[in-house]
């Protein structure tokens, strides 16, 4: 899994590259800052993803590079927003300073938003993909990128600080925040090879059990994880007053709801073979990262 997930972490920064490179942008600032941020590395996880669930339907997910270096752009400017100081105020990404403290509020704002209207762009591109599919494509993906999904749980996620926030309404903060774009990323890769509705069913199931897991995970590192590992401040959501699935539980039922939500996973899993075996091994990797 980690060999393949490399591989195809190679594969997705060369296109993003090729992507930014033959893209014309009127200013050569805003070029720098969004090539800072989105060549800044990562795993890459969302267009790994899309490629992975058109794996698991029978196809070659690396034909679909465009669209999964959509997801990617869509993750990065996030990111940038997600940083600013009227948001988490975050003076550290992926182990280097975040856009705005190196190019300023107002240009780290903009090569956001030209980061999210460049994906659309990139996402036509695709070749070889009939044009319903790619419009459906099109459609789930500005969806969860927006108010109805991860723009939405932004908003959430906002409104809970300095208060207190129940469980129910802190899954919904993440099925948009966090949730949507993994949903996303595994229901697009499975239009786009032709997946059936049993199929897709079960890869959208998967999703929603895999982002549940992801955020969970990601809540424990905040509170026993490392800056040098995780690459941005830990203790972040505690100094934002934030609700977590730590806070709200404790560290070791927080780490056995991530168990049983990875396991839960796997289990929709159930129709596929060996060609999703990808997505099992993630899964299970996923509750034990430390970045």
């Amino acid at each position: 899994m980690k060999e393949l997930w490399k591989k195809r972490q190679m594969l997705v920064e060369r296109a993003l590259r090729e992507e930014l490179t033959k893209t014309p942008i009127l200013d050569d600032t805003l070029r720098a800052s969004m090539e800072y941020s989105l060549m800044a590395g990562g795993k890459r996880l969302r267009p790994i993803l899309l490629m992975a669930a058109a794996d698991a339907v029978g196809a070659d997910g690396t034909k679909f590079l465009p669209v999964a270096c959509a997801l990617e752009m869509i993750h990065t400017y996030s990111l940038i927003h997600d940083d600013l100081p009227a948001m988490d105020n975050d003076d550290l990404r992926r182990g280097k300073p975040t856009n705005h403290v190196v190019y300023g509020d107002g240009i780290a704002i903009l090569a956001g938003d030209a980061l999210l209207t460049l994906a659309f762009t990139v996402i036509l591109r695709q070749k070889d993909v009939a044009a319903e599919a790619l419009l459906r494509v099109a459609d789930e993906i500005s969806r969860a990128a927006g108010a109805e999904g991860m723009v939405g749980g932004q908003v959430l996620d906002l409104e809970a600080e300095n208060r207190q926030i129940t469980m129910e309404e802190l899954r919904r903060v993440h099925m948009g925040k966090t949730g949507a774009l993994f949903h996303a990323a595994l229901r697009s890769g499975a239009i786009l090879a032709g997946a059936s509705e049993e199929q897709l069913a079960a890869l959208t199931l998967y999703a929603d059990h895999f982002g549940l897991a992801f955020q969970i995970t990601d809540d424990i590192l905040d509170v026993i994880g490392t800056a040098e590992d995780i690459g941005k401040p830990v203790g972040s959501d505690e100094k934002n007053h934030k609700s977590t699935y730590v806070s709200l539980t404790s560290l070791a039922e927080a780490q056995e709801l991530a168990r049983r939500t990875a396991a839960e996973a796997e289990a929709a899993l159930r129709i596929f073979g060996d060609e999703a075996s990808f997505l099992r091994d993630l899964v299970a990797y996923l509750v034990n990262r430390k970045q």
